[in-house]
C-alpha cells in the first residue's frame, strides 16, 4: 500500500446523496480477485452508456477532471453492502480520498484498511467548497493527513476526524497484518521466553 502523507489535487465532484457499494462496484465485478483490474468497473453502470461507449457527461469521463485523485461526494457515501471491493476499485483507478460529510461506517472502516482516506466535512464546509469547485474546474484542495486537515481553495484549513492507529497505517503505507509484521522480531522472541498457557 503507498503512503499517504500530502496530497493537492482538484476534485471530481460526484454530489449524489446515498452513493451504495454497488455503484461504486456492480456485483458481477466480485468475481474479480486482482485489484489492478477493479479500476474497469468502477462506477462502470453510470460511466458508460448502453451501447458501451463512455457517456461523456459522467465526471469520471470529463477531461477537465482526468488525473484528479479526491471525490467529492454527496452524504452517506458507501453505504449498501459491505464490499472490500469498493475501496479497492476507487484506488485502483487513482482515487486517494473521499471528501463528503457522512460515509457508511462499513465502507468507512474499508477504505482506512486499503489506502484511501475518508475525509468528513460538515455541511456548511461542504457547501462552501461545492461552490468553489462549480465555479472553478481547476480548484484544488490539499488534505494533509499527519496534520488531520484540509487546506480549501481559498486558504482556509478544515480539520478531519481520523482515529490515530488510521492514521499511522495510512501514513506508513501499512494495513493491519503489515503493521504487525513490523514486530516480527519482537513477537517471535517474546514466544521464545515465554511459557504458553497450554505447555504448563
Amino acid at each position: 500500500m503507498e503512503p499517504f502523507r500530502k496530497l493537492t489535487s482538484h476534485l471530481i465532484p460526484l454530489s449524489h446523496d446515498n452513493v451504495d457499494t454497488d455503484q461504486i462496484i456492480p456485483a458481477r465485478y466480485l468475481k474479480v480477485t486482482d485489484k489492478s483490474g477493479l479500476a474497469e468497473g468502477l462506477f462502470s453502470d453510470w460511466r458508460y452508456l448502453p451501447d458501451g461507449s463512455p457517456d461523456p457527461q459522467f465526471p469520471l469521463n470529463r477531461p477537465e477532471y482526468q488525473g484528479a485523485q479526491i471525490i467529492f461526494a454527496g452524504d452517506n457515501f458507501g453505504c449498501g453492502s459491505s464490499r472490500e471491493h469498493a475501496p479497492w476499485a476507487l484506488v485502483s483507478w487513482g482515487i486517494r480520498a473521499v471528501v463528503s460529510t457522512s460515509f457508511a461506517d462499513i465502507f468507512h472502516n474499508n477504505a482506512l484498511k486499503n489506502g484511501l482516506v475518508p475525509v468528513i466535512v460538515d455541511k456548511n464546509i461542504h457547501t462552501e467548497l461545492f461552490d468553489m469547485v462549480m465555479a472553478d474546474y481547476d480548484a484544488q484542495v490539499t488534505i494533509d493527513l499527519a496534520q488531520k486537515e484540509m487546506v480549501l481553495p481559498n486558504g482556509n484549513c478544515v480539520e478531519f476526524p481520523i482515529d490515530n492507529f488510521s492514521r499511522y497505517c495510512l501514513l506508513e503505507g501499512v494495513d493491519q497484518l503489515g503493521y504487525l509484521l513490523k514486530y516480527d522480531e519482537q513477537i517471535t522472541q517474546y514466544e521464545k521466553t515465554h511459557v504458553m498457557a497450554w505447555e504448563k
